[in-house]
């Protein structure tokens, strides 16, 4: 790829970022619409795609995650962190837990929750109890199925509450 190129599709991707932070899109809150940036999915331009990559990437029964929670969390020590995730696809997604990268097992403190909905859908919740100074981390819930992987990112940090 020469040079020119590269430059303009990084000016590209940046002009529409932009563009959809201006227009509202992007950061907190509940997404506007499919086709807009928001949270941890930013959908990428990607020319000249081959027929097999697109039909892998874009698998109308690829794993997906609907529903998650908010992309920040601030916790109280000796409280609960509880995070949600949804995700449909065909077959039914599994969900993975990860924090900093590490996938997450139970143990005394940790518990996830599942909830199969039909044959396409997964709700899982994530909950620790008590938290600590050592859960502050990105987490991630990760869904994927035999089509695709789809992950989103929770950061978390703790508040000391002084008296």
């Amino acid at each position: 790829m020469t040079r020119c190129r590269l430059l303009y599709l990084l000016l590209l991707a940046a002009l529409m970022i932009s563009t959809e932070a201006a227009k509202g899109g992007g950061g907190r809150g509940r997404p506007r619409g499919r086709g807009r940036l928001f949270g941890s999915r930013m959908h990428i331009l990607i020319p000249n795609r081959n027929p097999a990559s697109t039909h892998y990437y874009e698998n109308k029964d690829g794993a997906k995650i609907v529903k998650a929670s908010h992309f920040e969390l601030d916790y109280m020590l000796g409280r609960k962190i509880t995070f949600f995730c949804m995700a449909i696809g065909v077959p039914r997604p599994e969900i993975t837990w990860l924090k900093d990268g590490i996938e997450l097992y139970h143990h005394k403190f940790f518990q996830v929750h599942e909830w199969p909905v039909g044959n396409d859908t997964i709700k899982s919740k994530m909950e620790i109890d008590p938290a600590t100074q050592k859960d502050a981390g990105y987490y991630e819930c990760q869904a994927d199925n035999q089509y695709a992987v789809d992950r989103r990112g929770f950061r978390t940090d703790y508040v000391m509450i002084s008296y």
